[in-house]
């Protein structure tokens, strides 16, 4: 009997292994394809929004709006990097990298919108959504309030671009490397057969680009919410208990989990947003999320400089190691300070689950009208 009762509860817990790593693909399939869906709609609209930028403060908000339509600031600042390389801002190399570094601290905003939106499908199970939106928040905070201090500082003293340039000229002649990533490697096959299949269809890039945007929304939803009930299942409790002792034990571990996680999938978006549902099921605690952030903060930047290191161009590689030192700065003043932007999160977080159409209205508001706003006003 007792042989039994253990045998079942093994097949189960398999199950329970087996769904979630489903569901997870799932969701990291549904990520990949609102990516893919959006560079179709607005790839060319972000370049030619880039190439526009006339002035730092124009600057922040283009690459705010141009990373949020992306949904992807790798994509976003590698495309600064090679228009840099390219000249397109400025013959001049000390012009074109006081124009670029703005892009990428917009850059660092923009892409926040993903796991901010990760945590929309929890938006009726208050107690969830609240933990969710708070951890999902955080990254937003941590990036407004690093903009907040470093880039009037970056306009009057080009901090910055002088301490990248010293980095840049210590790399000089060093070519480029690139990681393959393993998320990208079994996702982007499938998402590549969908648009050629819709296309083939349809014939039409924007009619594919809706279809994808469609079924995403539909598998993010239906992951999470899964994702959420699956963790219950498989013993929250015990789980935790794993996260603490070992992956989360402290700050430090949690930051370089960070780092490392974010390196080898190269998109800040997805790390960030793999820890959505883990804190709505109640799994990570914001204090334990909040450090992993900074390091897929630090993570990210590989991309940049590596597409920067291929180009072989001074003032591109300085725009690279710019990224990177924009989000050093940021965790010496805000990690000592961490209460801060975890106790904005929270407190938006609460009431944001106290009126449901606070958290979509402060995606559109935030990451779409200020900018376009901002930017159609600069004309």
């Amino acid at each position: 009997m007792t042989e039994n009762k253990s045998s079942s509860l093994w097949q189960s817990n398999l199950f329970s292994i087996l769904k979630l790593i489903v569901l997870v693909y799932l969701f990291l399939l549904s990520l990949d394809m609102m990516g893919a869906s959006l560079k179709l709609f607005g790839k060319d609209f972000s370049k030619a929004l880039i190439q526009t930028t006339s002035n730092p403060f124009v600057g922040l908000f283009i690459g705010i709006l141009g990373t949020s339509l992306i949904q992807s600031s790798s994509t976003t600042t590698s495309m600064v990097v090679a228009m840099v390389a390219g000249g397109a801002f400025s013959k001049d190399m000390n012009v074109a990298i006081h124009l670029a570094i703005p892009l990428i601290m917009g850059a660092n905003i923009g892409t926040s919108i993903t796991n901010t939106i990760a945590s929309l499908p929890q938006i009726n199970r208050s107690n969830e959504f609240r933990r969710a939106f708070a951890a999902a928040t955080v990254h937003d905070f941590f990036n407004y309030l690093s903009v907040l201090v470093l880039f009037p500082l970056q306009v009057y003293t080009n901090f910055l671009g002088k301490a990248s340039s010293l980095l840049a000229d210590s790399f000089a002649g060093v070519g480029g490397l690139k990681f393959l990533s393993p998320v990208k490697a079994v996702t982007k096959p499938v998402v590549k057969f969908m648009e050629k299949y819709l296309e083939n269809l349809s014939g039409d890039k924007h009619v594919v680009g809706w279809i994808l945007l469609v079924l995403a929304v539909v598998f993010l939803f239906s992951a999470l919410k899964f994702i959420v009930d699956v963790l219950k299942e498989m013993v929250v409790e015990k789980a935790k208990a794993w996260f603490d002792k070992i992956l989360f034990k402290n700050g430090g571990r949690a930051f370089l989990v960070g780092i490392i996680l974010t390196v080898l999938v190269q998109s800040s978006s997805i790390t960030t947003s793999l820890m959505v549902p883990l804190a709505g099921a109640g799994l990570l605690t914001l204090r334990q999320i909040f450090p992993y952030t900074l390091g897929s903060n630090i993570g990210t930047t590989i991309t940049a400089i590596l597409a920067a290191l291929v180009t072989g161009n001074i003032a591109a590689v300085t725009v690279g190691f710019s990224h990177l030192l924009f989000n050093i700065s940021g965790i010496i003043i805000w990690w000592p300070l961490g209460k801060v932007p975890m106790t904005m999160a929270e407190k938006f977080a609460e009431y944001s689950t106290k009126n449901k159409i606070i958290p979509i209205a402060y995606v559109i508001v935030l990451f779409f009208i200020i900018p376009g706003l901002v930017i159609y006003l600069s004309k």
